[in-house]
């Protein structure tokens, strides 16, 4: 069995999704443009898609498109799991849609800086 040693992009990724606080949620293109990749939201995508392998948790359920849309939730085991962990975190989703999303939205340009 090959193992593969995640790229240092994707490493990145997972370091500023672990900054993500309970409650609040950010969006994939967010994460691409603080990492200097502005068009590399679907990379985040794929990098939060490979993490649920990793033995260090990356709470992938906090990322969401940039219309607060659970556009990721079928990546996870069971097709409610993203939206019970928002859930269970205060967060309110209807219709695969984050409520409050502007309230609740994490920059990590205004978060970090």
């Amino acid at each position: 069995m090959i193992v593969e040693t995640p790229s240092r992009f994707f490493l990145q990724v997972y370091e500023l999704v672990r900054l993500v606080p309970p409650g609040r949620v950010t969006s994939y293109g967010a994460i691409a443009k603080y990492l200097g990749n502005t068009r590399g939201a679907r990379m985040v995508g794929w990098a939060l898609n490979a993490s649920s392998g990793l033995t260090d948790f990356v709470p992938a359920h906090r990322v969401v498109n940039r219309k607060g849309l659970l556009t990721g939730k079928a990546h996870f085991q069971g097709s409610d799991v993203m939206i019970s962990l928002l859930e269970a975190e205060g967060v309110i989703v209807t219709n695969n849609q984050i409520q409050h999303f502007e309230q609740i939205f994490w920059d990590p340009f205004k978060e970090l800086e």
